[in-house]
């Protein structure tokens, strides 16, 4: 608990008629990251999936999660680092001449 007093000033302040804590939704959050898991796959110990999901997306929408990390960083909590970045093909579209594919060339005459 010594922990979460240290992180719970960059949270938004519980409202008392919430069924689910910032400390289970900070929780919930870094399973899924840890674990690289979709929402849906979330243990349900942590409550309901959908829940989590909708207030996660709701506090990075509003700066909330933005806020927290950079906190915890500042005060060497955490350390997050890019270290790859990665594309496939869904996300990067080119045309058939760069794959390498046949040219339909005529011959001259």
């Amino acid at each position: 608990m010594k922990q979460y007093e240290k992180i719970a000033k960059y949270l938004p302040r519980q409202r008392d008629n919430v069924s689910l804590s910032n400390l289970q939704l900070v929780n919930a959050i870094l399973y899924v990251a840890e674990n690289g898991c979709k929402w849906r796959a979330l243990p349900k110990s942590y409550g309901n999936w959908h829940t989590i999901y909708t207030r996660m997306n709701q506090w990075s929408k509003n700066g909330v999660l933005q806020q927290f990390f950079e906190g915890l960083q500042e005060e060497d909590v955490i350390r997050i680092r890019m270290e790859a970045i990665c594309l496939d093909s869904t996300s990067v579209s080119t045309s058939s001449w760069n794959r390498g594919a046949e040219k339909n060339e005529k011959p001259s005459i």
